[in-house]
């Protein structure tokens, strides 16, 4: 993970990602500090000439009752309701109400496997209806949004950050380049948690899942890292197991990626033994059993039918009824 200060594009605000990925960057976070996974550098976004790319007519939705809807995660343009968005960017997916919208430079591919991801995690039984009503309606009222940009090149020379739309929007981004690519773990698994985390999970939660303060969340993530620490320590205790030490990353960063390891290894997104060495600096346990045995704190309120956390790990393949 790779936090880092975007005070020179924006309102003072720090950013988050996977240590085991290069560079990243966000718009700042009105609930928590989202984090990014960055993209290995590039040479910018491919090209696109004419009118933007759609799949056709925007976005529709089928009833599935009691209120909520399927999405379709066909690729539209630009809601009327999102017109602000329209200088930067061109398509648009809705989830349950929650925006996707991509810059140019993002492909098709990417853009709809974004939007699986996020559908996956706010309908993990995958049966039409979000599995926590007030989650995605938190995310809704905070306009949660998922930006995708092809890479951190396109990202930073699209103006957004010098639009003020940050003030408007609880926004997170992801790259098309570590999407879903052959040879990478899929950062989608990551930034999409991201998302949901600190505009759904944690807000409707935030007695068990708060990342800043006292909370169920944080006490576990104390013990994980061998005490409480508001900054980073000039060294880790030899039993800590989350030991990520970039000091840009401030407490509530700390909770929030802390939050994203131990969910992720619980539905076996760590567990390759290359990912495993991978992450080794920052985080131990790599399999649901390592986190069963080494961290039985948070285990415990990952599994707690009381919040209805997702235990099917996303894989980009959205298929609700199958």
């Amino acid at each position: 993970m790779k936090w880092y200060w975007l005070a020179a594009l924006v309102l003072a605000s720090v950013a988050c990602g996977d240590a085991a990925e290069d560079g990243g960057s966000v718009l700042p976070s009105t609930t928590g500090a989202p984090s990014t996974t960055g993209a290995p550098s590039t040479t910018g976004a491919p090209s696109t000439t004419g009118a933007p790319s759609t799949t056709g007519a925007p976005t529709t939705t089928t009833e599935a009752g009691d209120g909520n809807v399927t999405p379709d995660l066909a690729i539209g343009p630009i809601p009327d309701e999102l017109d602000d968005w329209r200088p930067y960017a061109d398509r648009h997916i809705d989830v349950f109400g929650v925006h996707v919208v991509a810059l140019p430079g993002v492909s098709k591919r990417a853009l709809i496997h974004g939007a699986s991801v996020l559908a996956q995690y706010l309908d993990n039984d995958a049966d039409g209806v979000p599995d926590d009503d007030l989650v995605v309606r938190a995310m809704t009222e905070q306009r949660a949004t998922l930006l995708m940009a092809y890479d951190e090149e396109e990202l930073e020379s699209s103006g957004l950050f010098e639009s003020g739309l940050e003030e408007h929007y609880g926004a997170q981004d992801l790259h098309d380049v570590e999407t879903s690519r052959p040879g990478r773990f899929d950062a989608a698994l990551e930034e999409v948690h991201h998302l949901v985390f600190d505009y759904g999970w944690a807000s409707v939660y935030p007695e068990r899942l708060r990342p800043a303060g006292t909370s169920d969340l944080t006490a576990a993530m104390d013990v994980a890292r061998g005490g409480h620490f508001e900054r980073v320590p000039a060294a880790y205790p030899a039993e800590a197991w989350y030991t990520y030490d970039d000091r840009t990353c401030n407490y509530e960063c700390m909770a929030t990626e802390y939050f994203y390891w131990a969910h992720t290894t619980l539905l076996a997104a760590q567990g390759d033994s290359n990912r495993c060495a991978e992450i080794a600096d920052e985080w131990r346990p790599c399999t649901p059993e390592d986190l069963a045995e080494m961290d039985p704190l948070v285990t415990a309120l990952l599994r707690d039918p009381e919040l209805g956390l997702p235990t099917v790990l996303p894989d980009g393949d959205y298929r609700p009824g199958s």
